[in-house]
C-alpha cells in the first residue's frame, strides 16, 4: 500500500510540475523546457520535462557519490598506506552539482525563491540566473525561454 501510495504521489507530483511548464493557451513560449546535457548515457528526449531534469539530476549524484567511494577514498587509502597504485581517471561531476544544488545560488534553490516572489516569470527567473552565473562554464543560455545545462567534461 505505501508504495503504490508514494508511486501515485510522485507522479502527481510530476504531472503538476509538467502541467505548470506547458506553454499557455495563447501560443507564447511554445518551446518552454528544462533539459541536461550528459554523456554518461543518460536519457536526453527532444524535450524534457521537469522529471527528467529530477531524474538526470538524481543520477549525477549516485555517480558523484560512486566516484567518491570507489576512487577518491580508495585512492585517499592508498596513499596513507604506501600502496603503489596507478591513479584513476574519472570526470568529477561536482562543478555540475553544484551549479544545480549549491547554497545560495544553485539553480533548483533560485527557482524556489523566484517561485515565493509575486510576478514572477521565466523571464524574471532567466534574467537573475544570468546575472548570477555568467562566466560559468557549466551554465549557458540557449532560447530565451528557460534554460540548459550543458555538461561540457572536455
Amino acid at each position: 500500500m505505501s508504495k503504490a501510495l508514494y508511486g501515485n504521489m510522485f507522479d502527481w507530483i510530476v504531472k503538476r510540475a509538467n502541467d505548470s511548464m506547458k506553454p499557455p493557451e495563447d501560443g507564447r513560449d511554445p518551446n518552454r523546457m528544462i533539459a541536461i546535457l550528459d554523456i554518461f548515457g543518460f536519457e536526453i528526449f527532444l524535450k524534457n520535462s521537469f522529471e527528467q531534469l529530477c531524474i538526470n539530476f538524481a543520477n549525477e549524484k549516485l555517480q558523484q557519490h560512486f566516484n567518491e567511494n570507489t576512487f577518491r577514498l580508495e585512492e585517499e587509502l592508498y596513499k596513507q598506506e604506501a600502496v603503489p597504485f596507478e591513479p584513476s581517471n574519472y570526470i568529477d561531476n561536482q562543478p555540475v552539482l553544484d551549479l544545480i544544488e549549491k547554497k545560495p545560488t544553485g539553480l533548483l534553490l533560485m527557482l524556489d525563491e523566484e517561485l515565493k516572489m509575486p510576478r514572477c516569470t521565466d523571464e524574471t527567473f532567466l534574467t537573475k540566473l544570468k546575472k548570477t552565473h555568467k562566466g560559468n562554464v557549466r551554465f549557458a543560455e540557449v532560447r530565451s525561454v528557460f534554460l540548459f545545462l550543458l555538461y561540457n567534461y572536455r
